[in-house]
């Protein structure tokens, strides 16, 4: 039923994403995640803006028309950084998208950088109940303040994604019915999920990784509940599952999101652990995808893969064009 949902509105097109993990430092201490500041063991990292540009450039090359700067929470690079990357990418890219996961940020930065052409803005919530939030999150965070966040960034205009880990620990049948309902109020462009996976240097390494066919079933009841939300197969799922972004498709996915991180750091951006493609160059991974759409009678859409609803919005300011009859 979500695949038929899904199909109405997209087709058997599935967008992709190109992912550059830039900077593996990280200001916060989140107890589920493999670049938490008090990991002593990760190897960190940082990406210029030159080097993150010339791997737009490759990515441009093999097709991809949306790129994803993604990062931990690093002072490094201040509001003013981020923007001159992201305005440079539009300059030299004017066809595509960026979208940013940067994690929490004041206002003023999350409208610095629409202004400087930042189209789309992933921040996760991983879970809506406040209790649970504060099991797997330091003192210092709390989901209030991830929720003003989520709204602040709808106001000024981005496509907004927020979604949540599956199989946390903790969760229960009724935490995950509360961040459903979040998603219905809150009204998001994007939602990603993906089964909880523990990293050895946390202190939840001995926790129990998520269940895959749980993960698609809470799939399927967001394609059911809103289909036109863009929603990814997540390297997640295949890291628990050989054809697990296959699975995340079939149940009613749109998107995938190969990584274009260079080679050379690719296997330091680790949040959990065996995750997938960290020794498979971007064309390598980029024809891989296309293989395995192809194999389950979907096909590859470079366009830029913007929300029905913002699909001709031109740039920042720009109302949205009504919705295609299909939705």
């Amino acid at each position: 039923m979500a695949s038929e949902a899904r199909d109405r509105v997209f087709g058997k097109g599935v967008f992709i994403r190109g992912l550059i993990e830039f900077s593996n430092h990280c200001r916060n201490d989140c107890l589920y995640c493999g670049i938490r500041r008090s990991n002593r063991q990760a190897e960190r990292y940082r990406m210029t803006p030159d080097e993150i540009l010339a791997t737009c450039s490759a990515g441009h090359e093999l097709g991809f028309r949306t790129f994803v700067l993604q990062s931990g929470e690093d002072p490094f690079y201040g509001p003013g950084i981020v923007a001159e990357i992201v305005s440079g990418i539009k300059a030299s890219f004017p066809d595509s998208a960026v979208t940013l996961s940067l994690g929490e940020h004041p206002p003023e930065s999350y409208a610095l950088w629409r202004a400087a052409g930042a189209d789309r803005y992933l921040l996760r919530h991983e879970t809506r109940n406040p209790g649970h939030y504060a099991t797997l999150h330091p003192r210092n965070m709390n989901i209030d303040s991830r929720v003003r966040c989520l709204r602040t960034l709808k106001e000024l205009g981005y496509q907004v994604g927020c979604g949540f880990m599956v199989g946390s620990p903790g969760q229960t049948p009724e935490l995950l019915a509360e961040d459903l309902l979040f998603i219905r109020d809150l009204k998001p462009h994007m939602v990603g999920i993906g089964p909880f996976i523990p990293h050895k240097d946390t202190p939840l390494a001995s926790a129990p990784p998520g269940d895959v066919d749980e993960t698609l079933f809470l799939l399927g009841i967001l394609r059911l509940m809103d289909p036109t939300l863009l929603i990814p197969a997540t390297t997640a799922l295949g890291t628990l599952d050989g054809t697990g972004r296959e699975k995340g498709v079939m149940a009613g996915a749109n998107v995938i999101m190969p990584i274009l991180t260079p080679m050379g750091v690719r296997d330091k951006y680790l949040l959990y652990d065996n995750k997938i493609c960290t020794g498979d160059a971007s064309s390598v991974c980029r024809m891989c995808v296309q293989r395995r759409m192809e194999s389950i009678g979907h096909e590859i859409d470079t366009a830029r893969g913007d929300h029905p609803d913002l699909a001709f919005r031109a740039s920042p300011g720009t109302p949205p064009a009504p919705a295609p009859s299909a939705v």
